[in-house]
């Protein structure tokens, strides 16, 4: 018989347990994204009342970064919002957001030379950082139309379309594979060149590693939810195709 069968029957094909089990994991990484994104803000909130002994502000410091690594064309510059700091390749710029900016909390400094880490990468032409950009356009693809081409291929009983959906969304699970090893390696120059440069030291120095640690958390569990949804499907479609055939 063709088209979709529902997924009443996917034990009898040695799925069900599977398919039960991938679910459950999606679930589980759901809630723990929430708890990470949660722990962030809260150790960010904790670190963010306790300001540098030397006074140092966000974007100075972020400067002393770049002044480290030798990088004279990156700018900083001041956007509204908060925790939506960023580093834009394309235009060199650093941008802090309203509770980094001008503050010279331990959390701020953390985050200010976290993404003054991600222009060291660009600048000394880090790999995972040039494969991250160029598989962006397919990711952005397959974020928006991998699931649901698949879906169309099962309801259909087009195994190629299928194929090409998940294919698509594998991609999105490689994206952030690559972002996991970008943002610990962004972190790490950052801590690097606050201790070497004594930006912060002892129980500071310490609070800025747990902020950019918390927040690293945040994309292990990305990496986590990207592979257990993209499982999850490809259950459905095997369930499915054994049905078929």
């Amino acid at each position: 018989m063709y088209g979709y069968q529902g997924l009443g029957n996917l034990s009898a094909y040695g799925f069900g347990s599977a398919y039960t089990w991938s679910y459950i994991l999606v679930l589980v990484c759901f809630f723990a994204a929430l708890i990470a994104s949660s722990r962030v803000k809260s150790i960010y909130a904790k670190f963010d009342e306790y300001k540098s002994s030397k006074g140092l502000t966000a974007e100075q410091a972020a400067q002393k970064v770049l002044d480290y690594y030798g990088i004279t064309n990156v700018s900083i510059q001041h956007i509204p919002g908060e925790l939506s700091d960023n580093y834009n390749p394309k235009t060199n710029i650093i941008s802090l957001s309203d509770s980094t900016y001008g503050h010279s909390s331990i959390a701020a400094i953390g985050v200010a030379c976290h993404e003054a880490g991600h222009a060291a990468q660009h600048a000394q032409g880090y790999v995972p950082i040039k494969v991250r950009n160029a598989i962006v356009p397919v990711c952005n693809i397959g974020s928006a139309a991998g699931i649901p081409l698949a879906l169309i291929g099962i309801f259909l009983n087009i195994s190629g379309l299928v194929y090409f959906g998940l294919i698509l969304y594998a991609f999105v699970a490689l994206f952030q594979f690559v972002t996991l090893p970008v943002e610990l390696d962004a972190s790490h120059r950052a801590l690097k060149v606050i201790d070497e440069t004594k930006m912060l030291e002892g129980n500071e120095y310490t609070g800025a590693r747990k902020v950019l640690t918390a927040a690293a958390m945040t994309y292990v569990v990305a990496v986590a939810t990207a592979l257990a949804n993209l499982l999850r499907f490809v259950i459905i479609f095997l369930g499915n195709s054994r049905r078929s055939n």
